[in-house]
């Protein structure tokens, strides 16, 4: 498990030279922003409240959080994630607490919510690190899941994936990403290319969470695939939602 630990830590340093070039990770197109700040406001309980940002990355949606009134702190695993966000929040004249550290052994707290974005389908023990959040979140307190369904086993969708390929190749449009996870890591994640939420749900049942629900994400995708523009937008197009539970 320490070895995976260390290949997902590592892959994500990494990342972090080229993982803002993607105007839908970095949430640097206006519009997308906008669409970014509405599931926030849909999903959270009012401001100023304490907020957990799991897997933070370069700092997307705490930096938004923050904008909205939130006392948000950051945790990421990757130093070179964490130095993108902390230059971001500078530059944007933003005060938020930054974490370097395991979403495994989240800060104390108590936070009145934890948020993440596709984030635990990067963990070999996705149940255990809702168990953990779950820990540090108060009675009453909120869990709020950002995810997507990436792994679909549908013929059209996987066609419409394949061209997507081909149609970047053709016009040398670069992934964002340096590589693709190695397989030795992938075969041990859970929850890695998940088809549904229906595995997700699961977790977070299983870790101790109650009332789960879950709303659609569709002004994201629009944004998403207005920004990306014809075709690419509407071949790499992929349901999202925010999946919600409470402490209890």
């Amino acid at each position: 498990m320490s070895d995976v630990h260390g290949s997902i830590r590592d892959f994500w340093d990494r990342d972090a030279e080229t993982y803002d070039l993607s105007a839908s990770h970095a949430v640097s197109d206006p519009l997308e922003a906008a669409a970014w700040r509405s599931a926030l406001r849909r999903a959270l309980p009012e401001p100023p409240i304490s907020v957990l940002d799991v897997g933070a990355g370069t700092g997307s949606l705490s930096l938004l959080a923050t904008e909205l009134g939130y006392r948000v702190t950051a945790l990421d695993l990757s130093e070179g994630m964490l130095s993108k966000a902390r230059q971001k929040a500078a530059a944007r004249d933003l005060e938020l607490s930054f974490e370097l550290g395991s979403a495994m052994a989240p800060p104390d707290g108590p936070f009145d919510a934890v948020i993440e974005r596709h984030v635990l389908w990067t963990m070999p023990d996705p149940a255990g690190a809702l168990r953990a959040w779950r820990k540090v979140t108060a009675t009453g307190g909120r869990l709020v899941l950002f995810e997507g369904v990436w792994g679909s086993h549908a013929p059209a969708d996987r066609a419409r994936h394949a061209v997507a390929g081909m149609v970047r190749r053709a016009m040398g449009i670069a992934d964002h990403h340096h590589a693709p996870y190695p397989d030795e890591v992938l075969e041990a994640l859970p929850l890695a290319r998940m088809p549904s939420p229906a595995p997700l749900i699961d977790a977070v049942y299983e870790s101790g969470w109650a009332g789960v629900r879950i709303q659609r994400l569709r002004d994201v995708e629009w944004a998403a695939r207005l920004h990306e523009g014809w075709p690419l937008g509407w071949l790499e197009h992929a349901p999202r939602y925010a999946l919600i539970a409470d402490s209890v």
